[in-house]
């Protein structure tokens, strides 16, 4: 169909509305199934399987139970769509026939509430009798029940999308007890792992996941009716409000900061507090709540020594590090480690973090414990911009080795980055034959990684003696040779005073 019409310039949207026309006009239960069929794989959170939307199909909203008969056969689902919809048989994942469908049934009005239909779908699978009655704890067959992972990993983001009063019921009925709910553990374990692993003893209460979904007319409802310890943490310490606080959901977080009795920085398991959270992921609104509270320590370390500010620095997230800033937070204490927060802005290749932390006066050459400098990072990364603005520093020094000896230039050439190499052989006060504390030079790591653009660079410059040996009397030649890197070693082949063979270099 799809190429005809584009080779006759029909308009594809009005194809599709005049298919979905009939599709709604066709006789019996088959007008439903069709079109509910084209509401799940156009507003599924993920493809689903043939199993999955049969299965998904055959939940009625207000039974207790799945009835066995109401699952359709495979054939029965693709027929109610007249063709639009395909099942991939390596997979068995249902899409539409053309992207362009998808986009069209995503297209405001023509398939009105679909996630408030979607929600209702997943909640009333989760209330069903046989559904509640698996014990928490349990490894559910997914053969057998093919919906539940789905309909507990995704009905929040339906039901946030469009809430009902009759979603907002059953997603109530399931948060109340939700610690001893199969879906619980299935949730927390896709968030952690993934679907293939499980959490016996998740200790996810309904207001966690109330808070994870940011579904503010849930969270209140849960701490209205009572029973919920809105400090409670989970199996890896996480309250309420860190988890508001990860994913960014501002209402959420406002609501229970609102609460006398929270504790705003409660830290997890990690020492990281909500304001670490929020700012690690750049969630700006968050940050500014949190900070407003006089209870909320900005310079609150973790387990490894970490602030708010660096996970900020880390992350990139300029807003951010604006905001703790403003709160007078230090800009260049360093962590457990030794790492600064311009040491890990640097390794991430945050060129305005790095501009902003500069210009606040920070240390431009403070070495970590293993002897990294932010220039250091900068090279391993490739992040050519940011070794710029560090080169242009006249305390930088370019050429500062770790504590095993390895240069910028070194970490340059490990990973084959060009244009840094290019950089820091610019400069005069930096040696292109430098060794580490076992003999390999930059030239050296260059050819056992196969960098043929970076020896080149390398070879350029007399200074560098290409039969230099490491302390297990390997040259560039002969690593380059055991590793199978032919390019380099045709290169290095004329430049040296005796290539060996092959076989000798292995010996």
């Amino acid at each position: 169909m799809l190429k005809k019409v584009s080779t006759t310039g029909v308009d594809l949207e009005s194809v599709y509305a005049q298919t979905l026309q009939r599709i709604r006009e066709q006789k019996g239960d088959r007008s439903r199934l069709g079109v509910e069929v084209l509401m799940w794989v156009s507003h599924a959170k993920r493809p689903l399987t043939i199993g999955e939307l049969c299965h998904a199909l055959a939940v009625e909203i207000e039974s207790t139970d799945l009835d066995p008969e109401n699952i359709c056969p495979r054939d029965t689902v693709l027929a109610s769509c007249l063709a639009l919809i395909v099942v991939d048989e390596e997979t068995s994942i249902v899409r539409p026939i053309h992207y362009t469908l998808q986009e069209y049934l995503c297209l405001p009005g023509i398939l009105q509430d679909a996630h408030e239909a979607l929600a209702l779908k997943c909640l009333t699978y989760l209330n069903y009798d046989q559904v509640k009655s698996l014990p928490a704890d349990s490894r559910p067959c997914l053969q057998d029940m093919p919906f539940l992972q789905y309909s507990s990993v995704y009905w929040g983001i339906h039901a946030k999308a469009e809430l009902s009063s009759r979603a907002k019921l059953l997603a109530l009925e399931t948060l109340r007890f939700y610690g001893s709910h199969i879906s619980a553990a299935l949730l927390f374990s896709d968030i952690y792992y993934s679907e293939n692993i499980f959490v016996d003893v998740p200790l996810f209460t309904g207001l966690h996941c109330a808070s994870y979904f940011g579904i503010v007319e849930l969270a209140e409802a849960l701490i209205e009716v009572g029973g919920h310890d809105i400090n409670q943490t989970d199996c890896n310490g996480f309250t309420p409000l860190m988890w508001a606080a990860h994913w960014g959901n501002e209402g959420v977080v406002r609501l229970l900061l609102a609460m006398d009795d929270v504790i705003p920085d409660k830290p997890n398991n990690d020492g990281q507090t909500p304001l670490l959270q929020a700012s690690f992921k750049g969630h700006e609104g968050v940050v500014r709540l949190l900070l407003a509270r006089a209870d909320v320590n900005p310079g609150q370390r973790d387990i490894d020594g970490s602030t708010p500010f660096s996970h900020a620095c880390f992350g990139g997230h300029e807003a951010v590090v604006r905001l703790l800033l403003a709160r007078g937070v230090s800009s260049d204490n360093p962590n457990n480690d030794g790492q600064t927060p311009l040491s890990d802005a640097s390794f991430m290749g945050h060129e305005g973090v790095v501009r902003l932390l500069l210009a606040r006066g920070v240390s431009p050459d403070r070495p970590d414990k293993d002897g990294y400098t932010p220039l250091s990072q900068a090279a391993r990364g490739g992040h050519e911009g940011v070794v710029r603005v560090l080169l242009a520093r006249s305390d930088v020094n370019p050429d500062k080795p770790n504590r095993n000896g390895e240069t910028p230039l070194w970490w340059a050439s490990l990973g084959g980055h060009e244009g840094v190499v290019i950089l820091l052989l610019a400069r005069n006060d930096v040696n292109p034959d430098r060794q580490n504390c076992v003999g390999q030079g930059p030239l050296w790591i260059a050819s056992r990684k196969g960098h043929e653009g970076v020896a080149r660079l390398l070879l350029a410059w007399d200074d560098v003696n290409p039969d230099n040996s490491d302390s297990w009397g390997l040259t560039p030649l002969k690593v380059a040779s055991i590793n199978a890197q032919s390019k380099i070693v045709a290169l290095l082949e004329p430049r040296t005073a005796a290539p060996p063979s092959l076989d000798q270099a292995q010996r």
